[in-house]
């Protein structure tokens, strides 16, 4: 890459950070709703959505549920059953019919366990409530089914009767090993409509994976009109007008929020998700709440709980509502969720860069089904992407060559007109058009870097197919390739951890073949910028340094076929400066 490109490159990185701290703190969607309740108590144990073809339910206007009490200890005996089909485990639970943690049977952490979404502590998946601050979950009975489900049913004091079966779809109708389904059926045994004025849909909650994630990672999400929405853990501290320091909004205890009918909900982290799709209603509110984590030995963390909720409905006498939801709990894998029928590979919220990041996170994984290992995928992801811009490069390459070679008559024109900045730079111009040098010619393989670069950021920083994938010493390929921890160092400004310096191999390379790079690039500019751009390498490394070590590594092959460029480009004859020729005329020699 030539400086100019560098000089983007560079700002664009610190613009990234910037961006992820601004948002943190101050790009948050509106305040959260404040929800005046209705004075008419609803039904214990709501559900949502239109009936069942065969069912006569009229639907009800959505109201605001009544405040409950908060839950007090049950006061009846918890039962568990479980639920699996080899790739997920679910845990259910009698207390509210819900399920308590999903296990991950194929997915391990840091520590070696298993990667469990929620938790028993926290709101389970999949309850039906009232009041999601202050859930009331009643005893149902629980029972394991000859079909392979768990059934549960309880009987509610307007004579309605509650059943609600989890289960995994049979093979001829499965969609993914992750996927799961829950139907709620409501019989009305009573002798008048039971009217439900609208309930929640609890979605459990989610946890960072490592301590150093990202907070903006753990996240309540829901999809819109088959785009992605979406709050984080940071939205519920106070916020501030930027600069000034005066407060525009106090913290909030909670989130709460009306919505047009969205398509699904969920919590999610920076790999793994639980989402919960309505097959026949949509959602019409989102709830959210932070909750602290404890560590041994490092500061607290945030987690985030959240339910949706979801449209009233009427049952006549002897009749019943028939609720379908569909559930997904596991990876974030793009391949697999963008196979499911409700636009749930949204959750990945590849933002802006979306149609970038999803085809090189395609083309990667393409790569992998031949070769089998992540970083060699990624090493020939560069080579591809590398060989297209190719011809792009050696064109700004012999640009800089000559730009290189103008460059002592350029500084003749700065010190002869360094008094009249507007005369000095029309002879500038008039020097390159003279010789048909475009200034920006090695703008365009820039250009394309960029989106490539925060496509391959936005991608890389979600591929769940990445976690724990070796290459050479790195035992995890999203997350910092450290070997060692230095300690007494951690107070380092962004490269320590708090505890210590980690000692991470590839950015370091990636600093020297960056600096490497520097050298071998045709000096542009006079002395002052040359010297501020060959400070480049390190602003680079020091934002880049606790970085994944898949956009590192990609980073470094990307250097090391451009410093290959760069030798061919050298071997080529040095560009002979020629005065454009005007029209009916011959072109003269310059000097070189």
């Amino acid at each position: 890459m030539d400086r100019q490109a560098w000089t983007a490159i560079t700002l664009c990185v610190i613009g990234l950070i910037a961006w992820y701290a601004y948002t943190a703190t101050h790009l948050r969607p509106p305040p959260a709703v404040v929800v005046t309740p209705s004075p008419a108590a609803t039904a214990s144990s709501s559900p949502n959505a239109t009936a069942s073809p065969s069912v006569s339910a009229a639907p009800v206007a959505a109201t605001s549920p009544t405040p409950a009490p908060m839950e007090s200890a049950p006061t009846f005996a918890e039962k568990s059953e479980t639920l699996t089909n080899g790739d997920v485990e679910f845990h259910l639970t009698n207390r509210g019919g819900a399920i308590t943690e999903a296990v991950l049977l194929n997915h391990t952490s840091e520590k070696g366990n298993r990667v469990v979404l929620n938790g028993p502590d926290r709101i389970p998946i999949g309850a039906i409530v009232e009041q999601p601050d202050a859930p009331a979950l009643p005893e149902f009975s629980i029972a394991k089914e000859a079909d392979d489900s768990v059934a549960f049913e309880r009987k509610t004091p307007d004579g309605v009767n509650v059943r609600k079966r989890f289960f995994f779809l049979p093979a001829t109708e499965k969609k993914d090993n992750f996927v799961a389904e829950m139907d709620v059926d409501f019989r009305n045994d009573g002798a008048q409509p039971y009217n439900n004025a609208g309930y929640f849909i609890t979605l459990g909650s989610t946890r960072p994976i490592h301590p150093k994630d990202m907070s903006s990672y753990t996240r309540l999400a829901w999809c819109l009109d088959g785009k992605a929405n979406g709050i984080d853990v940071n939205w519920f501290a106070a916020q501030n007008y930027p600069l000034i320091g005066v407060q525009k909004r106090a913290a909030q205890p909670f989130y709460r929020e009306k919505t047009n009918n969205a398509q699904w909900a969920g919590m999610t982290n920076q790999f793994f998700t639980d989402l919960i799709t309505p097959l026949n209603a949509k959602v019409v509110e989102l709830w959210a709440r932070p909750f602290d984590i404890k560590q041994a030995d490092g500061p607290n963390l945030l987690g985030l709980e959240g339910a949706m909720g979801m449209p009233g409905f009427q049952v006549q006498p002897g009749q019943t509502a028939s609720l379908r939801f569909q559930l997904y709990t596991g990876p974030k894998l793009y391949n697999r969720l963008a196979k499911l029928e409700h636009s749930e590979a949204e959750i990945m919220n590849f933002g802006m860069w979306k149609l970038v990041s999803q085809f090189l996170l395609n083309f990667m994984n393409l790569i992998h089904s031949w070769i089998g290992n992540y970083g060699f995928s990624i090493v020939l992801l560069t080579a591809v992407v590398k060989g297209v811009l190719w011809p792009l490069q050696n064109k700004a390459n012999k640009s800089m060559r000559k730009m290189s070679a103008l460059a002592p008559r350029m500084q003749e024109l700065k010190e002869k007109y360094k008094d009249d900045p507007t005369r000095m730079n029309q002879e500038v111009m008039k020097l390159y058009k003279e010789h048909g040098v475009n200034p920006v010619g090695g703008c365009l393989p820039m250009m394309i870097q960029i989106p490539i670069f925060f496509g391959l950021f936005s991608m890389l920083g979600q591929a769940a197919e990445l976690r724990n994938a070796s290459f050479l010493w790195v035992h995890d390929l999203s997350q910092p390739d450290t070997l060692v921890t230095i300690p007494g160092l951690g107070w380092i400004p962004i490269i320590g951890n708090g505890t210590g310096l980690p000692i991470n191999i590839l950015p370091l390379i990636m600093g020297a073949t960056n600096l490497w790079l520097m050298r071998m690039t045709p000096k542009t500019g006079d002395s002052t910028q040359q010297k501020v751009m060959m400070f480049m390498p390190l602003i680079f490394l020091f934002f880049c340094y606790n970085f994944a070590a898949a956009l590192a590594l990609y980073y470094t092959t990307q250097n090391l076929f451009t410093i290959l460029q760069l030798y061919q480009n050298r071997r080529q004859p040095v560009p002979v400066l020629e005065k454009a020729a005007p029209a009916g005329k011959r072109p003269r020699k310059g000097r070189s």
